[in-house]
């Protein structure tokens, strides 16, 4: 391992989705755990060996359950390497907005208290022995709305608070959705991250994630499968060779060819594969594919219903609206999931009556011809379901790497959301102490919003940046989504008394709401710069305020963190 490498570890990594694109963004994984026999075994077949593309191999790739081994096992195990990152994604069936309608269309009432929507603690656990400078939480939207929003608030607070009872820096936590097609993915898949940077590190996480070199945006669902073999249903065999011809033929010329080339030789790498494998369609029923056949492209059940046509299948319309549905080739897939094991109704081919083989799912995940897949169809489908589209994760990594790498992108590293050309940046002061900051900060604790409107950009600017100096742990991000619960934080003695009270989701000041909304806004408006929104500059002055005046201090016992409703 070279000396300018970082380190991460994946924790419930399923099949290596996540590790395979934290490889490809420059990292080296010190380990993979999983609990799931065929996803683990997955992982080592492709990840473990040199792969064709001459990526690193993971270190320990581990069968085991993370809610019984300890932190301090594996650190034993990994030795004194540093972790830099740790990332993951606990499963996500508990919070899947499918099974939090107390288990409709699938019997079973016990989904909604699912224990699995407490894993996430166990990957905390993890984070708050290695105190990685970043972790990133990747799972379902349903994570949002589940228990009303109690696990979203909870996940942030006690990420947020890591550490902090033995007197280290906590977290700079913030949660951000990601489009799988604003990353190159060509499915409708939107992920929660929720990213946290270590407390005594500055720097903005970037909002927004820049796709991989290897992607290109409007891939759609042909580009990444109409190369392959045509296949019957019940057809096809787990390795056989590529068809070179077949894969020209795919070259019709015009406007997609270049998505598709780029597509097959950058995602796909079908030149660092001997054959296809995976590539085996499900059997149907005759009912079924009578059915198939009534589908228009694009078209779902409920669609062609209202259009006149009768199925053969007895349909209940009020409990399964889309039975079927046929995908179309010049648009996103659906997202692809673990439940296709079960019947791959919702996935039918754009062209082809049938639905999609585990490497047409593949190859929709974003994961590279080479990864072999378990022969067993219903085990690859669910290993590829539940995995971590290698390209989110390549964006994510390449996120980090240059959040962390002095050598790609400068320590104060800004996001952006790109959209700020005309933005004016006014000089701005900073605060030259806290008594300075308090200063700055207390009027705008008491001003009403027709006030906060009125105020010119310097003066409010000024007191957005005392803000930041005095909380440097706080991310712009939370301004602006704070749930409904709320804690007392000790402030110990570094700031405003009454900003102790926060949002136990946002950590933002709940005096401090409407100052947030309105720094949006201008913000928004392009009224303020990136730089002057994502004041580095009073952070970092912030951080190291305290650092002196923690290396004045004598020694004191570390304040309780408030446990949040619902622990």
């Amino acid at each position: 391992m070279s000396r300018a490498s970082l380190t991460f570890i994946d924790l419930f990594s399923g099949c290596g989705g996540f590790t395979l694109g934290m490889l490809r963004a420059g990292f080296d994984c010190l380990a993979a755990i999983d609990f799931n026999e065929q996803a683990i075994a997955t992982l080592r077949t492709n990840l473990q060996a040199k792969s064709p593309t001459s990526l690193p191999p993971v270190a320990f790739a581990l069968h085991a359950d993370l809610t019984q081994l300890r932190p301090d096992t594996l650190a034993a195990m990994i030795g004194s390497k540093e972790v830099d990152v740790i990332v993951g994604g606990p499963p996500c069936q508990g919070f899947s907005t499918a099974r939090q309608r107390d288990g409709s269309n699938h019997g079973d009432k016990r989904l909604k208290d699912d224990p699995r929507r407490h894993l996430f603690r166990n990957f905390l656990d993890h984070v708050e022995h290695f105190q990685p400078k970043v972790f990133v939480i990747e799972n379902v939207l349903g994570l949002r709305s589940a228990a009303g929003g109690r696990y979203f608030t909870a996940v942030q607070y006690e990420a947020r608070s890591l550490g902090k009872t033995s007197g280290r820096p906590g977290y700079r936590v913030h949660p951000q959705i990601e489009r799988g097609t604003a990353l190159g993915v060509p499915q409708k898949r939107r992920r929660q991250l929720i990213v946290g940077v270590r407390a005594d590190l500055p720097g903005y996480f970037p909002a927004e994630l820049a796709p991989a070199p290897r992607a290109l945006l409007a891939t759609m669902l042909g580009d990444a499968i109409l190369d392959l073999p045509v296949l019957a249903a019940g057809a096809g065999e787990h390795e056989t060779p590529y068809d070179l011809k077949r894969r020209q033929v795919h070259f019709l010329g015009g406007t997609r060819d270049r998505w598709r080339k780029r597509y097959l030789s950058h995602v796909a790498e079908v030149g660092a594969s001997p054959a296809i494998y995976n590539h085996v369609a499900r059997p149907h029923s005759a009912r079924d594919l009578g059915d198939f056949l009534k589908l228009a492209e694009g078209e779902s059940s409920a669609a062609a219903m209202r259009r006149g046509v009768e199925f053969d299948f007895p349909y209940d319309k009020t409990t399964f609206k889309d039975r079927y549905t046929r995908q179309h080739r010049n648009k996103p897939c659906s997202t692809i999931v673990a439940h296709l094991s079960k019947d791959g109704l919702m996935f039918i081919h754009p062209v082809q009556n049938r639905s999609l083989t585990p490497r047409e799912a593949a190859r929709v995940q974003s994961f590279p011809d080479w990864f072999v897949f378990p022969e067993a169809r219903t085990h690859a489908f669910r290993v590829i379901g539940n995995a971590v589209p290698p390209l989110i994760a390549e964006g994510v990594g390449r996120a980090i790497r240059s959040f962390l790498s002095p050598e790609i992108a400068a320590p104060t590293a800004r996001p952006t959301r790109g959209h700020h050309s005309l933005a004016v940046a006014p000089a701005f002061a900073l605060p030259s102490n806290r008594t300075e900051a308090i200063t700055w900060l207390d009027p705008l604790t008491r001003a009403d919003r027709k006030a906060l409107r009125a105020m010119t950009a310097a003066e409010f600017l000024r007191g957005w940046h005392a803000l930041l100096w005095l909380f440097p742990e706080l991310h712009p991000e939370n301004a602006l989504e704070h749930g409904d619960e709320e804690h007392d934080a000790p402030l110990s003695g570094e700031a405003i008394d009454r900003l102790g009270r926060r949002y136990t989701r946002s950590g933002w000041p709940v005096m401090l709401e409407g100052f947030g909304t309105e720094a949006w806004r201008r913000y928004l408006g392009e009224e303020f710069s990136d730089e002057a929104f994502y004041c580095i500059e009073a952070q970092r002055a912030g951080l190291d305020a305290r650092r002196c005046t923690a290396a004045r201090a004598p020694a004191t016992a570390p304040m309780p963190t408030p446990v949040p409703p619902g622990r």
